[in-house]
């Protein structure tokens, strides 16, 4: 249960880590977002970790901070949430900005829409 409503009262420090886990649940959601529309070929031609083990992590950080949000247990309590949190940011950070230069197989003859 929640440190703070064994305490009783619903305290701004309450809302405000709510919030908190609230905009960590969303880019958690973002990043497993983002990597499910990656191909799986630009993370080896980034030189990163496969898109399934990505998928993995992505998946149980999600579902961490959605279980985070709902039983209460928010960043201020639990450490998972964090570590749902640090896995989400060292894929937006380190390993989305490799990934993103192979937008998967256009040739050299590709227009606006598509190939010729």
């Amino acid at each position: 249960m929640n440190v703070f409503l064994l305490a009783g009262a619903l305290t701004p420090l309450f809302w405000f880590f709510e919030i908190l886990s609230i905009v960590a649940f969303g880019f958690e959601g973002f990043a497993l977002f983002d990597v499910v529309r990656r191909p799986s070929r630009a993370f080896a031609a980034a030189g990163k970790q496969t898109k399934n083990l990505w998928l993995i992590i992505l998946v149980v950080a999600a579902v961490v901070g959605l279980g985070g949000i709902l039983t209460g247990a928010s960043i201020a309590s639990s450490i998972l949430p964090i570590a749902a949190f640090v896995a989400a940011a060292v894929y937006l950070t380190d390993v989305r900005p490799a990934v993103r230069q192979f937008q998967g197989g256009g040739s050299s003859s590709s227009g606006p829409y598509g190939p010729w």
